[in-house]
């Protein structure tokens, strides 16, 4: 033991010299290989501006130059060397821009690697642009940068845009529903602000403030601006600066307590990646905290690196000790490794510039810059680059790498703990083995265990109440009516309320005593000083969005156009607005009550299918029933009578034929549903019904011009004006009274006729003048009461929770007896409306027994036709369609002898037929037993017709006609039409 300090100098000195001995022999192997191939190396100018004394420019720094040994160790045979010449920017603007005008103009660099912040950035490039020499950042991730659309700009890094939505999913995964940015006010911080709240935005994230903290701020303004923000209720924060100002930030944050519970911070990835570089007295500040970064995939190459990395960092920057490999430092290994094989690929024939001849004293130095005559083969080359480097996939996308994996880690202790990945394909996940399989709409936890500020594993829910400083202000409406709802007593000598009561606010007190966390909170009349209302219902409703008032309580009703500006809880009473009107006593009935149970379209369409069944059923029954068989008088009135006997179910005519069957079943059923209605309709009107509205539709009153009643600085002001109702039919009121008066006066005499209000306070109106008024059926709809808060506050959730939890339980009930116990109106009820019954009730009864009757017909007259076609489809020059018309007609007037219902009667039937030899010359019969036709009334025949009896079957079937008697009758049909 004693000996083991001399052992370890004598390990460390062994070290060093193993370290050296490398270093020679990878030189002294590279220019042997050299001279064995006999080919000279050639020497390329590269120009590099870091910040010396930032841990980002060390560490960059140490690692481009093990990056060149590695390269050419590797690449032997190339024949270039990138060879550096270090300027230090002093981590100052102009000094960068400077060292930029130096190396260009006095060394004529072939490129420009760095320099490490976005504001330097953003002037070199613009130089670079200018004398075509590549800019290639490894640090430098402001998005601004890529709106300068330099192709000469090559950012080594991922923008920092990339990471806003792995933030905004974080927030989004815990349910936050505010966030407040703190940035550093300068370009590398305000440029992200637009990305960032663009993407919380998208997910419904309110942003209601943000925090931008100077470059140059001290101690007293950071702690100043932080207690302005302890004073709001948001805790949710994330920290965008450079690790120097935002380790001050959070520093400061702990020590006025807002690292403790209920407060998250969440760093953006440049401070994620370098906190643990700070000294270890602001680590302890960090605790709890979440970050994100970007993520290198573990490799046997990366380790290997790291190691050695340590080795040589530490033995050339001794007094840096808490120093670690980050992803600034591989990007920098790699970027280096890009431009060397870019150099090598584009060759060495124009490694000039181009100056131009300015003479005189007044030249700039921006004007003798020169132009390299490398630089457009360069950047060719550096696009095409794609290689596996010890940051990942390395290869420029539109001049930058592109988005990658990001991870999620939480500060505790001296280190940090990963909690999760978020990738651009699956968002965040738990294990980076689950990214290509995990949705972002899985159900289980995307990130693991947290431990949050003030040591707690309970996820914060993001805002709290400052009551340190104030109590919420509820503001209250001031009515002189309808005080039920809200009664504010004033006091005219201190110009202050005595006491504020009713069913609204006792309903936000016992919903108050339910939320989970204490609010402290006071009302806040919305009064002149006079007592008085200080405006309208939208207007109380201003003063929240205006920040006047932390929240409304009230008989505010959720609308539309009011939810645009604030938030509105669920509402905690029935919703609708209804039409209120009076009535008249109907116990005097007139002569004409018959009428009233059906409309006049009901009552014409059901005479105009009485007819039209009718008349179906004698089109199916007139050729096989003797019942709708006779002169057409008697025809037309058994058919009337037949059909409207249905409708007390007294027909006594037989129905024969299976289709009319089927249409007198429908018809039947149609009849019997009709019956059942208008009695049932006829008995209400008889016997229950007593009072009647006086109006039952709001376009009465329209077209009549009549006056209608709102409650005084209500919305339903405006739903009238959008009805078209002109302003002076427009009357307000303000008390019951005074709606009753109006009533009583009537529109005529400068009253109304009719109010529209919304149920709560029509309900108890009725309950004070029950019987004489009534309501219609509802002419709007709204969602009720509900309590009014800022936009995108926490608290209208919370206490739509405590809503449901009050009007669930008994609490609820015993408000409402509190102030509406005698509050009762048997008739009441909301959906009054017209007794009438209409077509639209019925008319797919209608349709039904329309269907059927015109299919009934469709089918007889197809099967009547195909009996009938030898008639159809006689084609003699003298037969005209119009004849074929009559005699079809005369055929169909005619008995169906082939019915069944004629079978009794064939034997008479047939010795009856007429024989051909018994036609006269004037066609008439003189066969005496011949009964004559009953639908024509006599036995005359025209002649001209005869040819097609005979073709039917009336005369050549008979047996007592010879087959000659067919040439006889043709014979006579001829002459006939000879005549």
């Amino acid at each position: 033991m004693k000996g083991s300090p001399t052992i370890r100098i004598n390990f460390n000195s062994f070290i060093t010299i193993c370290l050296f001995l490398n270093v020679c022999l990878s030189q002294g192997v590279t220019a042997q290989s050299q001279n064995t191939t006999g080919d000279a190396t050639i020497p390329v100018k590269v120009g590099v501006v870091l910040d010396m004394d930032s841990v980002v420019g060390k560490i960059g720094m140490s690692c481009m130059n093990m990056a060149l040994l590695d390269f050419y160790a590797t690449h032997p045979h190339y024949k270039t060397r990138l060879v550096f010449n270090t300027k230090d920017s002093m981590d100052d603007v102009v000094a960068a821009a400077s060292a930029a005008v130096e190396l260009i103009r006095n060394v004529e660099v072939q490129a420009i690697i760095g320099p490490r912040s976005s504001m330097q950035a953003n002037f070199v490039i613009i130089l670079g642009n200018k004398s075509q020499v590549p800019v290639i950042s490894f640090s430098a991730t402001s998005p601004s940068l890529t709106s300068l659309k330099s192709p000469y700009f090559f950012r080594a890094a991922q923008s920092g845009s990339f990471q806003v939505n792995a933030i905004s999913d974080i927030v989004k995964e815990f349910g936050w529903r505010e966030v407040v940015p703190i940035y550093v006010d300068n370009l590398f911080g305000e440029t992200l602000i637009p990305y960032l709240t663009a993407a919380l935005q998208d997910i419904n994230i309110r942003v209601p403030y943000l925090s931008a903290i100077p470059e140059s701020a001290d101690d007293d303004l950071i702690a100043k601006e932080l207690y302005k923000l302890m004073n709001n209720q948001t805790r949710v924060f994330i920290v965008h600066a450079t690790m120097t100002i935002g380790s001050r930030i959070l520093v400061k944050a702990e020590e006025i307590g807002m690292m403790s519970e209920e407060y998250v911070w969440i760093m953006t990835d440049s401070m994620t990646t370098l906190w643990r570089s700070i000294d270890s007295s602001a680590i302890n500040a960090l605790q709890g905290i979440l970050g994100v970064k970007s993520y290198v995939p573990k490799s046997k190459e990366l380790e290997n690196f790291t190691v050695r990395w340590k080795r040589t960092f530490q033995s050339d920057n001794p007094n840096v000790t808490n120093a670690e490999m980050n992803i600034f430092g591989l990007w920098a290994y790699d970027a280096t490794f890009a431009l060397a094989r870019a150099v090598e690929n584009a060759g060495t024939a124009n490694l000039r510039f181009n100056r131009t001849n300015i003479s005189g004293s007044g030249a700039t130095d921006l004007e003798t810059l020169g132009v390299s005559e490398n630089g457009p083969r360069l950047i060719k080359e550096l696009s095409k680059i794609n290689f596996t480097g010890l940051s990942g996939d390395f290869h420029f996308v539109n001049g930058q790498l592109e988005s990658s994996v990001f991870q999620i880690v939480n500060a505790n202790g001296n280190g940090e703990r990963r909690v999760g990945f978020w990738t651009p394909q699956s968002g965040l996940v738990k294990d980076w083995k689950s990214t290509n399989t995990s949705a972002k709409s899985s159900s289980k936890p995307k990130l693991g265990p947290i431990i949050w500020p003030g040591d707690t594993n309970s996820v914060p829910k993001g805002w709290k109440i400052p009551v340190e400083g104030k109590k919420l202000k509820i503001g209250v409406p001031v009515k002189d009516g309808f005080t039920e709802f809200v009664k504010v007593t004033w006091d005219s000598n201190s110009k202050k309320a005595k006491s504020i009561g009713g069913y609204c606010i006792d309903v936000f007190d016992a919903v108050m005593r339910k939320m989970p966390y204490p609010v402290p909170y006071e009302y806040v009349p919305f009064a002149t000083p006079e007592g008085n209302a200080a405006g309208s219902y939208n207007d109380l409703v201003d003063q929240v969005f205006y920040g006047i008032y932390d929240g409304v309580v009230g008989d505010i009703t959720i609308v539309a156009n009011r939810s645009l500006y604030v938030d509105f809880t669920l509402p905690y009473t029935e919703s609708g607005v209804s039409m209120l009107v009076p009535v008249r006593d109907n116990k005097k009935k007139n002569a004409w009550v018959f009428l009233q149970p059906l409309t006049s379209d009901l009552w014409v369409t059901s005479g105009c299918f009485f007819v039209f069944i009718g008349f179906v059923v004698w089109v199916l029954e007139h050729r096989i029933n003797e019942d709708f068989r006779g002169p057409p008088a008697h025809q037309v009135g058994t058919s009337f009578w037949f059909s409207f006997s249905t409708m007390v179910f007294a027909h006594r005519e037989k129905v024969v034929s299976n289709l009319g069957r089927f249409v007198v079943i429908i018809w039947c059923f149609v009849v019997l549903v009709l019956t059942q209605s208008y009695t049932a309709s006829l008995t209400s009107l008889l016997t229950v019904e007593q009072l009647q509205p006086t109006v039952t539709d709001i376009n009465q009153l329209l077209k009549r011009r009549k006056s209608v009643g709102f409650l005084s600085a209500s919305f339903v002001k405006d739903m009238l004006l959008g009805m078209k109702f002109d302003e002076s039919h427009i009357k307000k009121y303000r008390t019951l009274e005074e709606l009753h008066d109006l009533f009583t006066q009537g529109s005529a005499n400068g009253g109304i006729s009719a109010a529209l209000d919304e149920i709560p306070y029509i309900r108890l109106f009725l309950s004070k003048y029950c019987g004489k008024y009534t309501t219609v059926k509802p002419t709007s709809k709204t969602d009720g009461f509900g309590f009014v808060f800022p936009k995108g506050s926490p608290l209208a959730a919370d206490v739509s929770r405590a809503i449901l939890n009050v009007t669930q339980g008994d609490e609820m009930q015993k408000v409402h007896n509190k102030w509406f116990n005698n509050v009762t109106c048997p008739d009441f009820d909301p959906t009054v409306s017209s007794n009438s019954l209409g077509l639209e009730s019925f008319w797919g009864l209608f349709l039904i027994a329309g269907v059927a009757s015109m299919s009934a017909l469709i089918i007889f007259a197809a099967m009547f036709l195909y009996e009938q076609k030898h008639v159809l489809f006689q084609f003699y020059p003298e037969n005209s369609v119009w004849r074929k018309v009559r005699t079809m007609s005369r055929i169909f007037d005619q008995k169906d002898l082939s019915s069944h219902t004629f079978k009794k009667t064939e034997a008479r039937d047939a010795s009856c037929h007429c024989s051909v030899h018994s036609i006269g010359a004037y066609g008439s019969s003189t066969n005496t037993n011949c009964p004559p036709s009953p639908s024509v009334g006599s036995n005359q025949v025209d002649p001209s017709d005869f040819v097609f009896m005979v073709e039917q079957g009336s005369v050549t079937d008979s047996p007592d006609i010879p087959p000659s008697a067919e040439r006889s009758s043709i014979e006579f049909a001829d002459y006939s039409h000879g005549q």
